[in-house]
């Protein structure tokens, strides 16, 4: 494979999360109470519509088509959102919970177009490289947005809980919830090889990865 192949591998990846985002946005929109964080990504939805223009333009100029790439790394981002939009929580709460999966996925966009804008400027395709910085400072600047925004959201979620903090009750989970905490004792048993720490559960020996060679 070669760098201008990385390169397009790379674009096909944010094409493909941008087009994911374009189409789980209005539903966060919709579900989030506070109004400066519903303005805020009202607002990026539109720029997310823009951002999916561009890397068509991109395409254009590398005479590539954009699709033939799915982006696990957003379908998982946003099966995250989506988990936080299931809570059973009202007001500044609920939307606290939302917060930190948008947050993740400005993250993740950001990561992906900082390295995609080095690839293209180190091909020299300076145009490329040009209309995703474009959209890097946008996704920058949404991220500083939720984050600001996040500050007030919390303040407000924890005066809502007022002086006299309750233990909630213990509810029964779902298949999916205990799916997930069994997945995360296993990440801990895993994780205690390589760091020495012992794990709660016994931990199963993990077997080498097998070496392989690449032709020429």
């Amino acid at each position: 494979m070669s760098l201008r192949e990385v390169l397009i591998d790379e674009l096909r990846d944010l094409y493909s999360a941008e087009n994911q985002l374009v189409k789980s946005l209005p539903k966060v929109v919709k579900a989030v109470e506070s109004t400066e964080l519903k303005q805020i990504l009202t607002q990026h939805l539109e720029q997310t519509k823009e951002h999916v223009t561009r890397l068509r333009t991109a395409f254009e100029h590398l005479g590539k088509k954009p699709t033939g790439k799915h982006c696990k790394g957003m379908e998982g981002a946003i099966d995250e959102v989506k988990e936080a939009l299931e809570e059973d929580e009202e007001g500044a709460l609920y939307d606290a919970g939302i917060i930190g999966a948008a947050a993740r996925v400005e993250h993740y966009e950001i990561a992906g177009y900082s390295v995609a804008i080095l690839i293209a400027n180190t091909l020299g395709e300076t145009e490329i490289a040009g209309l995703l910085k474009q959209t890097l400072a946008e996704e920058q600047n949404a991220g500083k947005l939720v984050m600001s925004t996040a500050k007030g959201i919390l303040k407000q979620a924890y005066a809502a809980e007022g002086d006299d903090k309750k233990v909630p009750e213990k509810k029964a989970k779902d298949a999916k919830e205990k799916k997930s905490e069994a997945d995360s004792v296993k990440d801990e048993s895993e994780a205690a090889q390589e760091i020495n720490q012992p794990a709660e559960q016994s931990v199963e020996e993990v077997p080498a990865k097998k070496s392989s060679s690449k032709k020429k």
